[in-house]
């Protein structure tokens, strides 16, 4: 039985893939409604805005009483943490956030800088103990009753971080054979999604799978996690990676394509043509995004650096039979 738990221990703390992915509860309100934030691009020490968008996001998650932050990755930059004994994880992080209504659960994933430095750090307890808010895993579900969130390591999809990392070093303890990887987590990620009964599903990665910004589509998952998305019906893919924020639609399917990566550098001035009937938002700066839940109804809004309204939408679901 002791062994049992030990490898259980280091396969939790080393972020291996296993044939389930862990699971989390997250309560929803009373009135079964669902309300949080998401950021993503941020650890910058309070740099170019991080500290201006964290205190809106106070402002915001106290108006609507959020129930928890999700972070699209890229959380340490340039080169994610040294150890877990990084200053930057406080710097980046606990000294930040600090506004009473952030003081929730913090659900993160890993982006491709945060792979550049100690990726094992970011997935230890031990960062837990220092910050309760913090819980990062590589990928994982978080069930709130009314929707259920898809947590994808998007990393270690994206080919030329393996065949042309130039000047970086990355972080690949814990993948193994990047094919096999990718394979698993595939196949992981299909299960949960076929097995959901949740009225939302929504999907958060790092990379995205449709952006006009500078990245632009993440083509291995626009072949490979794609059509598994859209043959489960899943109703948001919330991403970081580039340094904006938009909404772009899908004209095949149901989905929403939601870019929040503005949580501190941004590119402004860096937009790529995308289909007119298909791009329903983009803007060039810092800010955030809110979702809210409910069964019948998803309202989404985009916030700058001002706390400003960029742009809302909403959708609207039949509620469950008796």
């Amino acid at each position: 039985m002791r062994l049992i738990v030990l490898i259980a221990a280091i396969t939790l703390c080393l972020g291996l893939t296993s044939a389930v992915l862990q699971r989390f509860e997250e309560a929803p309100k009373p009135d079964g409604s669902l309300s949080f934030l998401a950021i993503g691009d941020w650890g910058r020490k309070g740099a170019y805005n991080q500290s201006q968008v964290a205190f809106q996001m106070g402002v915001i998650g106290e108006q609507l009483d959020i129930d928890f932050v999700i972070s699209t990755g890229d959380n340490f930059y340039d080169d994610g943490l040294k150890g877990i004994y990084d200053p930057a994880f406080d710097d980046s992080f606990t000294k930040i956030y600090t506004a009473s209504s952030l003081q929730k659960q913090w659900y993160n994933v890993l982006g491709n800088h945060d792979y550049r430095g100690d990726v094992e750090a970011q997935l230890s307890p031990v960062l837990t103990h220092f910050d309760q808010r913090w819980l990062c895993l590589r990928s994982f579900i978080v069930n709130a009753e009314v929707a259920e969130f898809f947590f994808v390591d998007t990393t270690p999809f994206v080919d030329k971080y393996f065949t042309e990392p130039g000047d970086h070093v990355y972080d690949w303890k814990g993948i193994g054979l990047q094919k096999q990887y990718i394979s698993n987590l595939l196949k992981d990620v299909d299960l949960a999604l076929q097995q959901s009964n949740a009225k939302w599903k929504i999907v958060v990665g790092h990379h995205a799978i449709r952006s006009a910004g500078y990245h632009g589509n993440t083509e291995e998952l626009v072949n490979q996690l794609l059509p598994i998305l859209e043959a489960n019906n899943i109703d948001l893919f919330i991403n970081g990676h580039d340094h904006c924020l938009q909404h772009i639609s899908s004209v095949d399917s149901a989905i929403q394509f939601l870019t929040s990566g503005g949580g501190s550098k941004a590119w402004k001035g860096v937009v790529n043509w995308w289909k007119p009937e298909e791009m329903k938002f983009y803007y060039d700066g810092q800010g955030f995004m809110s979702v809210q839940v409910t069964e019948t109804e998803l309202d989404i809004a985009f916030y700058d650096v001002f706390g400003n309204v960029l742009h809302r939408w909403n959708t609207f679901k039949q509620p469950h039979s008796m």
